[in-house]
């Protein structure tokens, strides 16, 4: 894990702040993870604890964090022992990658009890603990019984039992001997994974940058020498030096693309220039940028996971019919065929007797009147014969005005559900799913009576952004929002953007009277792509045209319109220019 214990340090260094303050609130917006909100003389701060598998951490968080209506029995019984309680201390043993937090709290008899509050950040061990002043466990965020462990059983009543201590050496205080010794010992085993086991709280990605550093790639152990050794050394001594000196550099490594790769608490230069470094001012904040946005898609992914399910297996079922479908119309290419027989047969009624299994006849259709073999019914007259060739050729021509007219129906019902999944993927709040919940409530998807809340759910308002240029763009978060934003809430001198046949929000530059430059009309295109499907592509067509030529079929599903009179941009969505317009707003 890149928060290893040395950087665990650092976040507690800048959690001391809180020290002194009281708990406001506790609220638990996903299975493993809770948030405090303790209040000091500085302001609130909420303190995020999470112990998730992928991104188990504890720091102070900025982010909007949904409070459940209903919170679950850990939560509660978090808020029975802790509300109001004072924050008395926060402990660290040596680097490992374990915090206590001391809470001063009141009990039921009225009296003064200290509880600790354990945060063991241990990849998928990873666990939020109550202890009482005894040291027995009240409770755990995650129970781990003695089916899935038998070494260390984490239970209520069980009286707690810290994490066992590695024999690793400090990265602050070690004697370059046994260093040596230790390095030595490990052979074959390249340089960064050795220095992983034998220095205590040192995460991968340090690891691989003091080998980078020293070796300039990660040799065997066995092939270090005497100089790669001091070098070693001296790259560990200036790293912790900074680290002391309290000077540290909160580096977060990405991709060209722009994906969040990798942290650590030094200048990472590894991957030369393969991935962008960026320097980020502390670690809590580090830790909430570079983890709030993949975890705030995991809580909603959680909280609509029956509605993804339901959304999938509903466009998997609708391709399957069309697919049938389709291939039922392509039977339908041979009704002419059958025509054709029915004519045969009834001009050649004289040459054919009841009980001939089949009729070879020339095609007068054909300029080279070539024989046409036809298959009889033996117990039907000739007559009959061509009357059911006829009755195939009405079935046939029936059938294909129909499945098309289903074929079309599906497309734009799978397009609809699309649409849905789309707006699903960018939901950000709870008010939000429980919205898109309710619209499919409305169209027959989702029976009324599963849908939770929707009657206190607050209809969120368009994104609002504010262009360069100062004009403001409006973009939808669901297809109800989009139809009420392009079709009532707009002018129709405005400015409509969506992208060409791709799911995505309806976008509308409110121009109030005045004509936006081209720039405004292609942020605005930008940002249509980046709340689309294809906010991850490149070169994104999307199509823009006046209010006014924007129309809503009769019977068509949320969402669904078609316009006239537009013009296509081909543009590159970019997420850091949507925060900074998203951000003109409040200025």
């Amino acid at each position: 894990m890149a928060l290893d214990g040395i950087f665990l340090s650092l976040v507690k260094k800048e959690l001391m702040c809180l020290v002194g303050g009281r708990v406001d609130k506790i609220y638990q917006p996903s299975r493993e993870e809770t948030v405090f909100s303790i209040r000091t003389r500085e302001g609130a701060f909420k303190l995020l604890f999470n112990a998730s598998a992928m991104n188990a951490r504890v720091h102070i968080t900025k982010a909007e964090i949904d409070n459940p209506k209903t919170p679950p029995m850990f939560c509660m019984l978090m808020r029975k022992h802790l509300s109001s309680g004072k924050l008395c201390g926060i402990r660290q043993d040596g680097s490992e990658r374990v915090l206590f937090f001391d809470f001063e709290s009141v009990n039921e008899m009225g009296d003064l009890c200290r509880l600790t509050v354990a945060m063991e950040i241990m990849g998928r061990c990873s666990n939020l603990i109550l202890v009482s002043e005894e040291g027995r466990v009240i409770d755990c965020i995650k129970r781990v019984g003695y089916d899935v462990s038998s070494v260390r059983p984490v239970l209520p009543g069980m009286m707690y039992e810290p994490v066992p201590k590695q024999d690793k050496l400090s990265l602050f205080d070690f004697e370059k001997e046994t260093l040596e010794h230790k390095l030595s010992a490990s052979g074959a085993k390249p340089l960064s994974k050795a220095l992983v086991g034998v220095i205590e709280g040192i995460s991968p990605i340090f690891a691989r940058e003091a080998s980078a550093y020293c070796a300039r790639s990660d040799i065997p152990c066995c092939e270090m020498t005497e100089d790669i050794f001091d070098k070693l050394c001296f790259y560990l001594k200036k790293t912790a030096d900074g680290i002391k000196s309290e000077a540290p550099c909160f580096t977060v490594v990405k991709t060209k693309d722009g994906a969040l790769k990798d942290f650590c608490f030094t200048d990472i230069g590894q991957y030369g220039s393969l991935m962008v470094t960026q320097r980020v001012g502390s670690a809590c904040e580090l830790l909430d940028y570079f983890c709030s946005e993949r975890d705030s898609d995991s809580r909603l992914r959680q909280k609509a996971s029956d509605l993804f399910k339901m959304l999938v297996s509903t466009t998997e079922r609708i391709s399957r019919r069309i697919a049938n479908q389709k291939q039922e119309l392509s039977d339908c290419a041979k009704r002419d065929e059958y025509k054709m027989y029915g004519d045969l047969l009834m001009a050649n009624l004289y040459r054919i007797e009841k009980g001939d299994s089949v009729a070879r006849l020339e095609n007068f259709y054909s300029e080279d009147s070539e024989c046409v073999e036809i298959k009889l019914d033996k117990r039907l007259t000739p007559a009959q014969n061509a009357q059911k060739y006829y009755s195939e050729y009405r079935k046939a021509d029936t059938a294909e005005k129909m499945l098309t007219e289903l074929v079309k129906q599906g497309e734009d019902e799978l397009a609809y559900i699309d649409s849905v999944f789309d707006s699903l993927t960018r939901a950000k709040t709870e008010d939000e799913i429980a919205a898109l919940r309710e619209e499919l409530a409305d169209e027959g998807y989702v029976k009324r009576s599963r849908l939770k809340s929707a009657k206190t759910a607050k209809a969120p308002k368009p994104l609002e952004f504010l262009s360069d240029d100062g004009f403001k763009i409006l973009v939808g978060r669901n297809n109800r929002q989009n139809d009420k934003l392009t079709t009532k809430d707009s002018d129709k001198s405005d400015i409509w953007l969506h992208t060409h046949n791709i799911a995505g929000s309806h976008t509308v530059i409110s121009c109030e009277g005045k004509e936006p430059p081209m720039s405004t009309i292609e942020q605005a295109a930008r940002l249509a792509a980046f709340h689309s499907k294809a906010k991850n592509s490149s070169q994104v067509p999307v199509d823009y045209t006046l209010i006014r030529f924007v129309k809503k079929p009769g019977g068509a599903k949320p969402g669904k319109v078609i316009f006239t009179n537009n013009r296509t941009l081909y543009v590159t969505p970019d997420a850091d220019e949507a925060a900074r317009l998203r951000a003109n707003v409040s200025k």
